[in-house]
């Protein structure tokens, strides 16, 4: 496959280019962690009284920071997405977007990250590089390792804990069972995406949890983390003081988890897509909103 810049598609629009670049870094599965931030957000206004200010840079970051990582791992994975067969329409492999306009788009999107990180403070600007090195660590894991579903899952978890140190400029312990909440629920749905390409990470020696121990037990190493991060949510509403509303999220949430794994057998992959969107985005969201709802209710004491 020719990726030569001479040799790429040129898109017509401003909103084309927009819509290829959204498509290369998959925005749409922002979803996944945004809620978590925002949800940081709104525990983090006990301490410190949030402003759009530092909302607005929060957004900034969370966008920026995920979209470098992303870029990053599209120009690190190319080669191998070109091999696979589901993977192989992605821009930079299907030619609709060059190395380098790739390459541009991540560095600029590493700027706006570590920029906004300094609207934030000092600290925050300290952080931010490092924060950047865990992000784009990931795009080498699956090359020699198959816990590479949990350095995942561990390095979008920095985003609650990040939030909370931008907005209070101080650590709180409770806030990393958000964290962790976080890392267990991306490990457990990136063990169930992974076990699409089972086949193909064995044959290209890539590491994951269902190319060394096989699918079946890939789901049900998915279904004890998610588990785990179940458990952690009910924790992290106790340290919290969380009232009803939250808790019967929670429950709710638990519930989708078991959906989630009952769209999902070993010789029954087709619902993955299902399972990995619609329902993973659903929990997140409803997370959000039940922790905004409980807050509110509970700072107008209705």
């Amino acid at each position: 496959m020719n990726t030569d810049a001479g040799n790429i598609s040129t898109p017509g629009s401003l909103r084309e280019r927009i819509v290829i670049y959204g498509r290369m870094i998959k925005f749409s599965h922002t979803i996944f962690a945004l809620p978590f931030a925002l949800a940081a957000v709104v525990l983090a206004n006990r301490h410190t009284p949030a402003s759009l200010y530092g909302i607005s840079w929060i957004l900034v970051a969370m966008i920026a920071a995920r979209s470098a990582a992303m870029g990053f791992n599209r120009i690190v994975d190319a080669k191998i997405d070109a091999k696979n067969p589901r993977t192989s329409m992605r821009e930079i492999p299907a030619g609709k977007l060059s190395q380098k306009s790739a390459l541009i788009f991540e560095t600029i999107s590493a700027l706006v990250f570590i920029l906004a990180a300094a609207m934030l403070g000092h600290l925050c600007l300290v952080l931010s590089v490092p924060v950047l090195a865990v992000l784009c660590l990931y795009s080498y894991t699956k090359r020699f390792t198959w816990l590479a579903h949990l350095y995942l899952g561990f390095a979008i978890s920095l985003a609650p804990l990040g939030t909370w140190i931008a907005l209070t400029n101080s650590f709180y312990w409770p806030i990393l069972l958000l964290s962790f909440a976080l890392m267990t629920y991306i490990t457990g749905f990136d063990i169930l995406y992974a076990c699409q390409d089972t086949r193909f990470d064995k044959r290209e020696g890539l590491f994951s949890i269902p190319a060394q121990f096989g699918v079946k037990k890939a789901l049900m190493a998915a279904r004890s983390v998610h588990f785990i991060s179940w458990g952690f949510l009910l924790w992290f509403g106790h340290a919290f003081d969380l009232g009803l509303i939250y808790f019967c999220t929670a429950l709710l949430i638990g519930v989708l988890l078991i959906v989630e794994h009952r769209l999902v057998q070993p010789d029954d992959l087709t619902k993955i897509d299902l399972a990995f969107f619609n329902v993973n985005s659903t929990i997140s969201v409803m997370l959000f909103l039940g922790i905004l709802v409980d807050e509110l209710t509970r700072i107008w004491k209705i």
